[in-house]
C-alpha cells in the first residue's frame, strides 16, 4: 500500500552517513510519488534511487526551517532542466512560498511547469484525488510545523464463485466478463447482472509523517487508524532534558511511549541528531525505543526503503545487490 524510501534522516545538519531530511513515499495506486520535506542536496540523493521528477505529484514541506526546505530551489531547477512538464503540488507554508519566490527572482530560475501551491495553514484536507487523501495536523515546534496523514484506499472487485455455481454457470467466459462488470446472458435467456455475483475487496492504509514536533501527542488523531508513523526523534530523553525548555524536539522515548499508547503497529523513527551518528549512538537510540515499545520497530537510514503491505506489516526492502 506504501514504499517509503528516506533520502536524508539527520537533523539541523549532514553527516558522513546521513543528510538531511527527505522522505519519498509512493502508494499502491499508480507511479507517482510524494516528497516530504526537501533538506540541501536532496536533488543529489533521488540520483541513488529509481525515482524521477516526471513522476512526483507533489512535495510536501513540514517547516521552514533550512534542512527541511533548502533543498527546494536546486531540486526544482533540475527538474526543469530535465523537461518536466507537469504541474508540481506544493503543500508548505506561506514562508516557504515567499522565500522560494524570492530566490526564483534573483536567480533567475524559470519553470516550464505550473507550481501550485497549498498552504499548510488553510484547510486540513490539503490534497485528494481517488483513492488518496492527505491531511496536515499541526504540530508543536520552534517554528509552526505539521504533519502529513496519507490515507489510501483501494477496491477490487472478485467473484462470488459459489453464487455463480449456485446459478448453474461453469467458470469460462462469462466468468470473465462478469469480473469485467458486464451483465451477461446465460445458456437459458436469464439476464444475470455482474453486480449480483461481484464482492468489493476494499483495503485501507494510512501512513502518518511527522515534521519536527516537541509533543508526539499532538498526533493522536491523525494516529488513530494509522498503520505506521515516521516520527523524529532527535535525543535520547537524557539529552532531551539537556537542551533546555520550549518548543523543540522529541526524544525516542517520547515517541515511542505515544506509539505504545496508540496501539501503532510500526513506528519508524528518523532525524537523528549528528550526536549519534555512529554505530554505539544508533545502538543507544534503538535501547531506549526498544524499552517504551513492544510493535514493529525501525530506525531509518538514507537510501533505505520501508513496505506497508495491505495487512499492516511494515518491512525493510532489501538493497539490490
Amino acid at each position: 500500500m506504501f514504499k517509503l524510501t528516506f533520502l536524508g534522516t539527520s537533523s539541523g545538519v549532514p553527516t558522513k552517513n546521513r543528510n538531511v531530511t527527505a522522505l519519498a513515499l509512493q502508494t499502491s495506486l499508480n507511479r507517482d510519488w510524494w516528497l516530504i520535506d526537501c533538506g540541501e542536496g536532496t536533488q543529489h540523493r533521488l540520483q541513488h534511487i529509481p525515482l524521477t521528477v516526471h513522476d512526483l505529484a507533489g512535495i510536501c514541506i513540514t517547516h521552514i526551517h533550512g534542512d527541511h526546505s533548502y533543498g527546494l530551489p536546486g531540486f526544482l531547477a533540475s527538474a526543469a532542466m530535465g523537461g518536466r512538464k507537469r504541474p508540481l503540488i506544493l503543500v508548505a507554508p506561506l514562508g516557504v512560498k515567499a522565500w522560494l519566490e524570492a530566490t526564483m527572482l534573483h536567480t533567475e530560475l524559470f519553470l516550464p511547469f505550473a507550481l501550485i501551491h497549498v498552504d499548510v495553514a488553510g484547510e486540513q484536507q490539503v490534497h485528494q484525488e481517488p483513492g488518496l487523501t492527505i491531511e496536515r495536523h499541526h504540530l508543536s515546534h520552534r517554528a509552526p510545523s505539521v504533519g502529513f496523514r496519507f490515507a489510501v484506499e483501494t477496491c477490487k472487485w472478485r467473484l462470488d464463485s459459489a453464487a455463480l455455481r449456485a446459478r448453474g454457470v461453469p467458470s469460462g467466459p462469462l466468468w470473465g466478463q462478469l469480473q469485467a462488470g458486464h451483465d451477461v446472458t446465460l445458456d437459458d435467456g436469464t439476464n444475470l447482472a455482474a453486480a449480483d455475483v461481484r464482492v468489493a475487496d476494499v483495503q485501507r492504509a494510512v501512513a502518518v509523517i511527522g515534521g519536527d514536533n516537541d509533543t508526539p501527542a499532538l498526533l493522536g488523531e491523525a494516529c488513530a487508524d494509522a498503520q505506521v508513523l515516521v516520527h523524529e526523534a532527535t535525543y535520547t530523553e537524557a539529552i532531551l532534558q539537556k537542551v533546555g525548555p520550549g518548543p523543540t524536539h522529541s526524544s525516542v522515548q517520547r515517541v515511542a511511549q505515544f506509539a505504545t499508547e496508540c496501539g501503532l503497529p510500526n513506528l519508524i523513527l528518523t532525524h537523528f541528531s549528528a550526536r549519534y551518528d555512529n554505530p554505539e549512538g544508533m545502538a543507544e537510540l534503538e535501547a531506549e525505543a526498544r524499552q517504551h515499545y513492544a510493535g514493529k520497530l525501525f530506525l531509518a537510514q538514507d537510501f533505505a526503503s520501508y513496505e506497508l503491505d495491505s495487512v499492516g506489516i511494515v518491512r525493510k526492502v532489501p538493497a539490490p545487490a
